[in-house]
């Protein structure tokens, strides 16, 4: 069983992590590292993920792993991006960001999305390597579902006939953009070993 460091403490992202490596040992950078917490000053989801992985490996001295993921929305221009958690506020409200991304699609017919995880992976002396994942959706008017956080309740799959927050956390993790970039990243890590 191998420890996996998360640079993160969103409780939502390391149970994520957690189902995609049952066999391994996933610990939140907050287990190891004291109020780690890095600025996320990147204009991308790759640049924010390259910040939390160095900063963390630096720290640690060892290989650590962080993500930075959101929801674009296409009729928004993309919106709200690398801003996904802190839309509606830097208190990082998941039913306000909710609430601000209803209102401002409003009426709008083109409701086409898709959320998007760049993973990022540094150690000591080694290239930062990213591995990005999407999932395409749709954006509901309403909340459904009780599972998952962030946007999950309004991110509807057309091919499931769900949202989000409908599917079990194991559903999710096959289909998810977290588990996406995860796939990739598994797939460097067993070439790597062989």
């Amino acid at each position: 069983m191998a420890d996996i460091i998360i640079a993160s403490n969103n409780k939502g992202k390391i149970n994520d992590f957690k189902s995609i490596f049952p066999n391994d040992n996933v610990i939140g950078i907050s287990e190891v590292i004291q109020d780690f917490d890095v600025e996320e000053t990147g204009t991308t989801f790759e640049e924010n993920a390259r910040l939390k992985s160095e900063a963390a490996a630096k720290v640690l001295n060892k290989r650590v792993i962080a993500d930075d993921s959101g929801l674009e929305v296409f009729a928004l221009n993309g919106e709200p991006g690398v801003y996904s958690a802190r839309y509606a506020g830097l208190d990082k409200n998941d039913e306000d960001n909710i609430d601000k991304l209803l209102e401002n699609l409003g009426e709008e017919t083109n409701r086409d999305a898709q959320f998007v995880c760049v993973i990022s992976m540094s150690a000591p002396g080694e290239p930062t390597r990213t591995f990005k994942g999407t999932v395409p959706g749709v954006i509901t008017t309403e909340r459904q579902g009780d599972h998952g956080f962030g946007y999950d309740p309004i991110f509807y799959l057309p091919e499931k006939g769900k949202t989000m927050a409908e599917l079990t956390t194991e559903e999710k993790g096959e289909i998810s953009h977290r588990g996406n970039a995860i796939k990739k990243l598994n797939a460097y890590l067993e070439s790597e070993q062989s």
